[in-house]
């Protein structure tokens, strides 16, 4: 498992076990698949959300950010573990959630947590990547509020053009593990 920390080879072992599937797929893309990623089995696990947000928040140290959050429901999980984990390191993160649409009373809010003001940097995280249309969704909410995104994080990048969609807002993509990861393993 290349020379990866405790907590990375551990994550992949989880996902490997429990949220691994190989079979005939159609992703939320609409694309045909021989294998399945869903992560959530394991970050709705105390071990995989732990594992997860330690992992996140080494990857932001030294970052500039006001904040951490995603697209509801990828990022849901993962989230709340980031706070835990943060005030855990004695470095407390705000977290936010990106609705997929406004919300239909109240404020009509997109996103949900502590106000984001113009001109704050964040970062945006998912579960899983292929064609980044989650996190460009995420992004042009954000950019309609002024926000800035630092970069943008996932657990698996199927490298399938999340990437490039992700760089042409001009936002840098990373992730924990590639497909090929487990795939090749």
């Amino acid at each position: 498992m290349q020379n990866w920390s405790e907590d990375k080879k551990k994550l992949f072992e989880l996902i490997k076990k429990g949220a691994f599937f190989k079979g005939d797929f159609i992703l939320s893309s609409g694309k045909k698949s021989n294998y399945y990623l869903d992560c959530r089995l394991v970050t709705l696990t105390g071990e995989g959300a732990l594992y997860t947000a330690k992992i996140f928040l080494d990857m932001v140290k030294g970052d500039s950010f006001e904040a951490i959050g995603g697209p509801t429901l990828g990022a849901d999980p993962m989230i709340g573990a980031i706070g835990a984990v943060s005030v855990e390191r004695g470095h407390p993160v705000k977290m936010f959630i990106i609705r997929k649409e406004p919300k239909g009373h109240g404020r009509g809010q997109m996103i949900e947590g502590p106000e984001l003001k113009e001109g704050a940097g964040v970062i945006v995280i998912d579960d899983v990547a292929t064609t980044g249309k989650a996190f460009i969704h995420s992004l042009a909410v954000l950019e309609k509020m002024g926000v800035k995104v630092a970069k943008c994080l996932c657990i698996v990048d199927r490298g399938e053009g999340a990437g490039a969609a992700v760089a042409k807002r001009g936002t840098k993509l990373e992730s924990i593990f590639t497909a090929n990861d487990f795939l090749n393993s």
